[in-house]
């Protein structure tokens, strides 16, 4: 077995120093840091949306039931659902319409345990719309379904087959007198 003679290691000329850690010296002064702004009466400095309303009112919760996306609004019209919709073909998700005849929103029933939600899943009204290309044909299906079920609510849902998730789902016909 051959020996190592010293000639044959070379050392490198890295100084010793440059491979310690320096020494703990104590917590900086805060005069680095900026100073915190003194609270005041002053409102012109709130955040804003960037638009002329300063405070707007949100969805009032008394007497009304919070169903799905956009159950802020006022009832969709027409025009309005098939514009949801034509956004959800454009980004690529399959319509499919779903149907409740006794609450339309979620509630609990059956169990107490957080993140269980009785009312989460509805039927099915027929297939997923596979190959739709146009809105007014799930606006019709809307149509053959309230027609179906009077006393029904029924929802349009946007789902991507390719993440197999739902990306959107909204009211779009409710019964009388919700």
């Amino acid at each position: 077995m051959a020996s190592l003679s010293s000639s044959t290691i070379t050392t490198g000329s890295v100084p010793t120093q440059a491979t310690m850690v320096a020494p703990f010296t104590g917590l900086r002064s805060n005069a680095a840091f900026p100073a915190t702004k003194k609270a005041s009466n002053d409102f012109s400095t709130l955040p804003s949306n960037g638009g002329r309303v300063q405070c707007m009112k949100v969805w009032p919760p008394l007497g009304l039931k919070k169903y799905e996306t956009l159950s802020y609004l006022p009832t969709l019209t027409q025009e309005q659902l098939g514009k949801e919709v034509d956004y959800l073909l454009r980004s690529g998700w399959v319509p499919c319409l779903e149907f409740e005849l006794e609450h339309g929103f979620v509630y609990r029933e059956h169990n107490r345990s957080p993140g269980y939600y009785d009312g989460r899943y509805w039927t099915m009204w027929k297939l997923p719309m596979f190959g739709c290309t146009d809105s007014s044909q799930v606006l019709k299906e809307v149509q053959e379904c309230k027609k179906e079920y009077p006393q029904a609510w029924v929802r349009i849902i946007g789902f991507d087959n390719v993440r197999q998730v739902q990306c959107i789902s909204f009211i779009a016909s409710k019964p009388d007198g919700f």
